[in-house]
């Protein structure tokens, strides 16, 4: 498969030279002269580094109803793995197909290491879906661990301003039960930023 994508059209490894690694995901998925393979959505599994823990069930809703009526206009990016392929982009495709009662999805097969398909996962994540603020913070924080960066050298990977980044990591020093009530919007963040720094039982005090 490999062989024949690199005869058909431009490889990962090509694209990388010029682009970035997100872009390069994007070029590979709209590169026409690239092979396809329809394969059945049970032999596919999710992104084993994708942070996102809730997907909104409208907007799924919604991209089912598109793919019911046009089908998939772009095909997800997989990588082989055993009798397996894992989703490299597209996960929301592939989940939006199953509410459609498809069982199987147009794909592109590529070779990613695991710190590719981390460092996707992450930055499509927080550069295209909503994000709850925690799941962008446990994000931030597992890219700078990953590449052992500074804040600023992070920013400028995800595109965000350093300040940004410095608020959105403060949020995963709360304690557990505030950040429970920030994931299930009972509290906003402009409110759990005023509890930073706070001793815990001086925090939980605030949202009695």
């Amino acid at each position: 498969m490999k062989k024949s994508n690199e005869k058909l059209g431009r490889s990962l490894s090509d694209l990388l030279k010029d682009e970035s690694l997100l872009t390069s995901v994007e070029l590979l998925q709209k590169d026409k002269s690239l092979a396809q393979l329809l394969i059945p959505l049970d032999q596919i599994v999710p992104n084993p580094f994708q942070p996102r823990q809730n997907f909104d069930p409208i907007a799924l809703q919604e991209l089912a109803d598109s793919i019911k009526e046009h089908g998939i206009l772009t095909p997800i990016l997989v990588r082989r793995r055993a009798n397996k392929y894992e989703i490299v982009a597209g996960e929301r495709r592939f989940r939006a197909s199953k509410l459609a009662n498809k069982t199987s999805i147009p794909a592109i097969v590529q070779e990613f290491d695991d710190l590719q398909m981390s460092e996707i996962a992450l930055i499509e994540n927080i550069q295209r879906e909503n994000l709850s603020p925690l799941e962008e913070a446990r994000a931030y924080a597992e890219l700078q661990k990953k590449y052992n960066c500074t804040q600023e050298q992070l920013a400028k990977k995800v595109g965000k301003s350093r300040p940004y980044i410095a608020n959105i990591l403060r949020l995963r020093t709360l304690p557990i039960r505030v950040q429970k009530e920030l994931e299930k919007q009972n509290l906003s963040v402009g409110h759990v930023r005023t509890l930073i720094g706070l001793e815990e039982e001086e925090a939980l005090a605030y949202i009695e």
